[in-house]
């Protein structure tokens, strides 16, 4: 596995628009699906990467935590970019099994053109970017220290405190620490130029 850092795409940019099917409805979810909450985290993650194996449990309690339909909550969407022909684990309907063995509440979608996960400079998974209710990026970087093998507990401090500064109107730490993951697989030819 290729340990690879996140962007760390500047504060202030404005969440790029995206139109992606659910893997477990095949609902079009959009950036305004989320337009009345009062934030959106949107999360590049894929089925098969040990960076993501290791969270995923804690991703699935954030979501529980606070996703919700109300203007107080916070809008959630996962996004699988990976090339499912050569990781096939990460094909929708894998993904799909993960978000029902996970008892996900926010949509997992797949980005099959890749084209999104270029548009927020994604290049790990997992990776994180936290937007406000103006959709401005407030957060990118770790969910917490922890990573395979290091015996660091999951917590998702990093992520959960931005999250609760966003919720409470407080300002949020502008020193963020990459997320640190497997990179995202790119189909041949794909590879933005801010990868490698």
């Amino acid at each position: 596995m290729v340990r690879t850092p996140s962007t760390m795409l500047a504060l202030g940019t404005p969440a790029p628009a995206f139109a992606l099917p659910d893997v477990t409805t095949g609902a079009t979810i959009t950036r305004e699906t989320f337009r009345d909450r009062a934030g959106l985290l949107v999360i590049f993650w894929c089925r098969h990467c040990p960076f993501v194996k290791h969270v995923e449990r804690e991703l699935a309690s954030i979501g529980r935590d606070y996703a919700g339909s109300e203007a107080s909550s916070l809008g959630i969407v996962a996004i699988s970019s990976n090339d499912a022909v050569n990781y096939p684990d990460d094909a929708p309907e894998s993904l799909a099994a993960m978000a029902a063995d996970l008892g996900l509440n926010f949509p997992s979608c797949y980005d099959e053109t890749q084209k999104v996960a270029q548009a927020y400079t994604a290049a790990c998974t997992p990776d994180f970017f936290l937007f406000d209710r103006d959709l401005k990026l407030v957060y990118r970087g770790q969910l917490d220290d922890s990573r395979p093998g290091n015996d660091k507990p999951v917590t998702g401090q990093d992520l959960r405190a931005a999250i609760e500064a966003l919720l409470a109107g407080t300002a949020i730490d502008a020193n963020q620490q990459p997320s640190i993951g497997c990179n995202i697989k790119w189909q041949a030819g794909n590879a933005p130029a801010y990868f490698g």
